[in-house]
This record gives structure tokens, sequence and C-alpha cells, in this order.
């Protein structure tokens, strides 16, 4: 059996949407853990209605101590799963579980990738650069924000009538369809999910 654990900043909806999937899969893949940095996360709730768990750490025991990577170790996970999780990951984390962490970034990266680059003020800035697309960038995760290898991309049209909150849902329905999809196909043969990765997009 594959596993997988999850990390987490936000309210959780692509975790919920990621444990729902593999929920009638459990022969093949289990979600061993949710970790997330924010304490009170409404990640948690989802996690106790869901019955999986849950656990929350604060910045020492993620950058000062082996706390977390000892937990992962522990856990013994296939991969490695950022679903929404705002912080940098350690490179000691990095360097454990080398191309085994995925990250998934709300644009067409390189556009719109780095720090502070993330949620509504990616969206933000790509109505205001009036751009004609928008989508997801599922990747591996290096020391850098938003730099590792690109795994898979998905488009989405958008208009100048847009709104960001009307981005955000086409963003996020890209997420929902393709992420546990993506996840399901680099545990059973990382290959064939990098050869579906589309050409990025040129900057400017």
């Amino acid at each position: 059996m594959k596993r997988i654990v999850l990390f987490a900043s936000g309210s959780g909806s692509n975790v919920e949407n990621i444990i729902r999937y593999f929920h009638g899969k459990r022969n093949s893949v289990d979600v061993a853990a949710v970790l997330t940095n924010k304490r009170g996360s409404k990640v948690l709730d989802r996690c106790n209605n869901l019955n999986i768990n849950g656990l929350y750490f604060n910045r020492n025991a993620f950058y000062e101590t082996d706390c977390v990577l000892d937990i992962l170790k522990a856990l013994k996970p296939d991969l490695i799963i950022l679903a929404g999780f705002l912080w940098k990951m350690p490179k000691k984390i990095i360097q454990n579980f080398p191309d085994k962490i995925v990250n998934i970034h709300p644009a067409l990266l390189p556009k719109y990738g780095g720090k502070g680059m993330y949620g509504n003020h990616v969206h933000q800035a790509v109505k205001d650069n009036q751009e004609t697309e928008t989508g997801i960038t599922i990747h591996y995760v290096n020391e850098s924000y938003d730099e590792g290898a690109s795994i898979f991309q998905a488009k989405t049209i958008i208009s100048s009538d847009d709104s960001v909150e009307d981005i955000a849902k086409k963003v996020h329905t890209l997420e929902y369809e393709h992420f546990p999809k993506v996840i399901e196909k680099l545990l059973s043969s990382p290959e064939t999910a990098e050869k579906e990765v589309p050409t990025p997009p040129k900057e400017g």
C-alpha cells in the first residue's frame, strides 16, 4: 500500500478533496496524516470528521528541531503533498525525501511564482496584468519557492470581466479535478505522470 502525508496552512479544501478521492481506494493508498502549521485550522476539523490523523506543529518544531522530520521518517510516506502549505520546506526534509515532495501552485509557472505569491495574491496579479488564461502547476519541491521541476499543468480561460473571486473559483475547479489524479499517477508510475507535462508558457 502506498502512503501519503499532506501539509496544509489553510482551510484544507484541497486536503479534503484528496482524502475523499482516495477514500474508496484504501487498498492502494493510505493518507497517513495531515500536518498543519496553523493552530485551530479548519483543516484539523476536516481531519476529525474524516477520521484522519491531524497534527499541528510550530515554527520551532519545523525549522529548529528534527521534530517534524522525525514524524515523517516514522510515517515513511511514498509522497509528501503540499496542499496549500505556505512555509518553505526545510533543506533537511527535502534531502531526506528527494523527489518525493509535491506542491500545487495556483498559476502557470514560471509566471506568478515566488515568495508571497499564493492564493488571492496570485489571482490579483493575474487580473492586474490582464492575462487571458491562468491555471495550476503541480511540481516537485526544491529549496526555492516554486522552482522545482514541473509535473503537470492545466489551463483555464479568463476574461476581463472576471473578478479575483471568479478567477479563484476557476483555479480551484482545476485543483479539485486534477490534483488527486496526478498524485495517483505519481504513486503508480512517476514516469507516466511526468510525460503529461505540457510546455510551460513563456514569460512576458
